[in-house]
């Protein structure tokens, strides 16, 4: 098929891998007036997912429904229109000449491979949809061309930092401090900080009356814990605000997200009694989001992928005596701190808690959503992440959920997010995240 007969035909084929489903299962719909073609595979795939218990098994099943109620309308063999206005269809054979040259024993290749037949016969431009790299580079290698599902990738590169430097002139910050909110005008979002040429006071912008607020120093800490940098500053800001439902705090190891966030909510819990619970949780990555095969019961299980948020409790502990604060085992057992994995997460009502989720860089904004919305009334929710360090392969910078959400949500009155830059652990910390 010459390229210059294609060219005469706007509309395109878009042939969709396994992985799009599992990261969005109504990704078809992103493809509008087109082609979009699911090869038989696909849906082998689909099929063998489907009775998994975590995220990839409910998003396989909540694909396949979605597939079988769009053949109601037709023929999927021969194509059926959808809402989108696109031609819905499943490939039933792929390119038998080229077999030798990918082992058809292995089902991506065989995916593959129905995208190079129909590139080979199609009178459309044909694109390989796949969230797997090394799949998008076959196919490439084969001479087809592949690209990334892009729907709900943002650039991690220019994504918002939550604040700005050096806004504040030295008047206006001796006057923010003396009357603790001035009026202010500019193109700035709810809940974004400026800080002082000198970094020493801090304002958050409330577009509501068009004025800055005066952020703490928090020089005598909040359980024990001082903030050392402006970021953290602004970080127990958001935190400790009762208004503002939804924080998310990003930077790399040692910057003080999740400590922060603990010491917010035991405060918020114990002293201040906003809300009745600490729920701290993270995905359980290296056996599949699975709590796996370590001996013992549920809670002996969770110790073990749990261990960093031990770790800063017991930091915690040490640094502020309270009466209910003795150690990490009596803390968990008064039920005010409950560990918890995300696998449980999902469909529980959670009302009056200050929920915690750590290492949020390693979901997808669909598990980015299925967690937020599970929020109750008056709860609040920190997540918590490094987007650099990812240990789920169809995952990147871009394309996780926690990158997501801080474009979505940026400029809500109820949210709010601060980029935290400089390593406070040691210098040897800083050191590690800057050149490893």
């Amino acid at each position: 098929m010459s390229d210059s007969s294609r060219s005469s035909n706007p509309r395109k084929t878009f042939v969709i891998d396994t992985n799009v489903f599992i990261h969005r299962p109504d990704a078809v719909l992103s493809f509008k007036e087109s082609d979009v073609v699911i090869p038989l595979w696909v849906l082998e795939e689909l099929d063998k997912l489907k009775t998994y218990s975590d995220e990839r098994g409910r998003n396989a099943r909540h694909a396949i429904r979605f597939i079988e109620q769009r053949a109601q309308g037709g023929n999927l063999s021969a194509g059926v229109k959808i809402e989108n206005s696109s031609i819905l269809r499943v490939a039933l054979d792929y390119d038998q000449n080229a077999a030798e040259e990918l082992d058809i024993s292995r089902i991506d290749n065989r995916i593959i491979l129905t995208a190079q037949k129909l590139d080979r016969s199609e009178k459309t431009e044909v694109f390989f949809v796949s969230k797997d790299i090394n799949a998008r580079v076959k196919a490439r290698a084969l001479g087809i061309k592949a690209v990334d599902y892009e729907k709900q990738k943002t650039s991690f590169t220019r994504l918002y930092r939550g604040f700005l430097e050096g806004a504040v002139s030295r008047d206006d910050a001796r006057l923010l401090e003396e009357q603790q909110r001035i009026p202010w005008s500019g193109n700035l979002l709810d809940n974004q900080f400026l800080t002082s040429a000198e970094h020493e006071t801090i304002g958050r912008y409330r577009s509501a009356d068009s004025s800055l607020s005066w952020v703490d120093r928090y020089e005598h800490g909040v359980f024990g814990i001082v903030p050392l940098n402006v970021q953290q500053r602004i970080a127990l800001d958001l935190l400790l605000d009762d208004e503002i439902s939804l924080v998310s705090l990003i930077g790399k190891a040692g910057t003080g997200k999740t400590l922060l966030a603990l010491v917010a909510g035991l405060k918020k819990v114990f002293e201040s009694k906003v809300y009745t619970r600490v729920l701290a949780s993270r995905p359980i990555m290296p056996l599949g989001k699975d709590i796996g095969y370590l001996p013992g019961d549920k809670e002996a299980k969770l110790s073990h992928w749990m261990k960093p948020l031990y770790d800063n409790l017991e930091l915690i502990i040490s640094q502020h005596h309270h009466g209910e604060l003795k150690n990490v085992e009596t803390l968990l057992k008064s039920s005010k701190v409950e560990l918890e994995a995300i696998t449980y997460i999902r469909g529980r009502s959670l009302p009056r808690q200050f929920i915690i989720i750590d290492e949020a860089q390693n979901l997808s904004p669909h598990e980015i959503k299925t967690i937020v919305s599970r929020a109750g009334k008056d709860s609040k929710i920190v997540l918590t992440g490094d987007p650099y360090q990812i240990d789920t392969p169809y995952l990147d910078s871009d394309s996780n959920g926690l990158t997501f959400l801080v474009e979505a949500f940026k400029g809500q009155s109820l949210y709010g997010h601060v980029t935290l830059e400089k390593t406070e652990r040691s210098p040897l910390a800083e050191l590690a995240a800057e050149l490893l």
